[in-house]
């Protein structure tokens, strides 16, 4: 089985917040408003930060 984790590109998040407002775990938070950070303990890789996003900065990564 593969196991998928979101991962931020911090460059072009612009902080809107939308991911944090979908994510089932609470796994996103904005830290300091700057960018999202996602914490890959919680994130189960459900994909729904990646289709709410509207900067499209967020991806699925296989991890081990």
């Amino acid at each position: 089985m593969v196991k998928r984790k979101a991962v931020v590109n911090i460059r072009e998040c612009v902080a809107c917040g939308c991911c944090m407002k979908v994510c089932p775990r609470s796994a996103i938070d904005i830290p300091k408003g700057i960018y999202a950070q996602i914490n890959r303990e919680l994130c189960v890789g459900c994909g729904k930060c990646v289709k709410e996003c509207p900067a499209s900065v967020i991806k699925l990564e296989v991890t081990e």
